[in-house]
């Protein structure tokens, strides 16, 4: 299991956001992710797609177990 995020939940959400805006200028998903992960504090690609999968199955867009789900377990 993970443990708390060294990175603030606000920075998150906004890392998150902007990988959905230069999606579109990029060649592919990894491509935006790097792009945005070369920004300062976001963190690494591969922590970046694990925030936006964990945003996609929270807002029933992905498959797996929401956020608030696996709270409860």
């Amino acid at each position: 299991m993970a443990g708390p995020s060294a990175y603030p939940l606000e920075l998150c959400k906004r890392a998150v956001r902007m990988a959905a805006e230069v999606r579109g200028d990029c060649p592919n998903e990894s491509a935006a992710l790097r792009a945005v992960a070369q920004q300062p504090g976001i963190g690494s690609a591969e922590t970046l797609r694990n925030r936006v999968k964990r945003g996609e199955t929270d807002s029933g867009q992905g498959p797996g177990t929401d956020s608030e789900e696996s709270a409860q377990v």
